[in-house]
């Protein structure tokens, strides 16, 4: 269990400028991810340096951002103004998740721009709808080559997470101590004010640390 990925939804400019415009205070460019058909949602990503990206989501006006619970989370998010929308771990076997949350794993797919098909199962969706400090958890079953941190150029680095939250709430839900799959990562835990989650991310670049 590692951390793979953090997810931020795009604001009411639409995908493209929540990506220049995050791009830029980065130092940076996003590229375009494609769409996931099964949620009615697309992605810009970042691939970030330790096998973690960045990606920036938005909702399509398709009939599965209805039904996805992954389509209603980023609706939701991008109707409040967008802004982080939560963080995934990687698992290399999905059964012991759903049997400790009692659910079962979906699937996931992506049709990036060149055509490439990336392919996963993912759970826990609805506990970021219902608590949204909580993370869901993802088993890629793509070749470990397309895996969306491939590319990524070394400069830039997911250094901490600050979350408005319960540790200890978290750490339940995940199974292990919060910091496990967090590994070179750090966590600092804010008391919630309002809606628990993601309240910040710092990002290591070559102009030094940047807060998004």
């Amino acid at each position: 269990m590692r951390l793979d990925h953090v997810s931020f939804a795009a604001g009411p400019d639409g995908l493209a400028s929540t990506a220049q415009r995050i791009g830029g205070l980065l130092g940076t460019e996003f590229v375009s991810g494609g769409v996931h058909p099964r949620f009615g949602t697309r992605n810009m990503i970042l691939p970030l340096a330790g096998g973690t990206y960045m990606e920036i989501v938005e909702v399509l006006d398709h009939p599965a951002s209805d039904k996805a619970p992954f389509g209603q989370a980023v609706r939701a998010r991008s109707a409040l103004g967008g802004g982080w929308l939560g963080w995934v771990v990687s698992v290399e076997e999905l059964e012991p998740v759903e049997s400790r949350l009692g659910r079962e794993a979906v699937k996931g797919n992506r049709h990036r721009p060149d055509g490439t098909e990336l392919l996963w199962q993912q759970v826990g969706v609805n506990g970021l709808l219902n608590d949204p400090q909580l993370p869901y958890f993802i088993h890629w079953q793509s070749p470990v080559e397309l895996h969306p941190s491939n590319g990524a150029s070394g400069d830039f680095s997911l250094a901490c997470l600050e979350i408005a939250g319960d540790p200890q709430r978290v750490s339940e839900w995940l199974g292990e101590t919060v910091e496990a799959p967090l590994e070179d990562i750090k966590v600092d835990w804010v008391a919630p004010n309002g809606t628990p989650g993601i309240v910040a991310v710092q990002l290591q670049t070559p102009a030094g640390l940047v807060r998004i």
